[in-house]
């Protein structure tokens, strides 16, 4: 990966570590080829600067889709709150002028497509073919299983369909995510990589 993305990617706000950040540039450049790619929760911007490299060495773009409102976890009182994010106009989160700066700062305007809107919306209305598909939105039970039933029939065979935050382990961290990624192995994925709490899978 460019070392200024590189750089540009781990300066981001996020909660990515570098090492899965790394892994999702990689499997963006394996399947970039197959298809477009989306991203669905895109916060500031950090994985979508790894994606976003990656359809930039495969000649293809990303499409990020998120309303940029924030997912529960993030909203004022929990842990993952950070109050730089709060348009104090509407007393909302409104993380899209950051991920703006970010694929900006990076030079991939013309590779990373920002959809601002809600996954489920954006999803009733989407018919392109995808080769790789990453979920990071939400993290309780109703978005991702939306994230998932939305988004997952777009994925070519021979696709890739990546989770992050998959924890086996309820101490460290909620289990919506994993439930999801054990009904996709039993819906035609088999799992080809993983590397920290990311989970990539390929369509049969």
């Amino acid at each position: 990966m460019p070392v200024h993305l590189r750089q540009t990617a781990e300066r981001a706000k996020g909660f990515m570590p570098p090492a899965e950040g790394l892994a999702l540039y990689e499997l963006g450049c394996l399947y970039g080829s197959r298809g477009p790619m989306a991203e669905i929760g895109s916060y500031c911007g950090k994985s979508a600067v790894y994606l976003g490299a990656a359809a930039r060495a495969t000649s293809t773009v990303l499409f990020t889709i998120d309303h940029h409102r924030g997912s529960e976890e993030i909203q004022p009182g929990w842990i993952h709150h950070d109050p730089t994010l709060v348009d104090h106009r509407y007393g909302r989160m409104d993380s899209l002028p950051f991920f703006r700066t970010t694929i900006a700062t990076a030079g991939l305007e013309d590779e990373v497509i920002a959809v601002v809107g809600a996954s489920a919306t954006v999803a009733g209305h989407w018919r392109t073919p995808l080769g790789l598909l990453f979920i990071d939105g939400g993290h309780s039970d109703d978005p991702v299983t939306r994230d998932y039933e939305g988004w997952a029939p777009h994925v070519v065979p021979g696709g890739a369909l990546i989770f992050h935050d998959i924890h086996t382990d309820p101490a460290e961290g909620g289990q919506a995510p994993y439930r999801i990624y054990l009904r996709a192995l039993e819906e035609g994925f088999k799992e080809t990589r993983v590397t920290g709490s990311l989970r990539a899978l390929e369509r049969v």
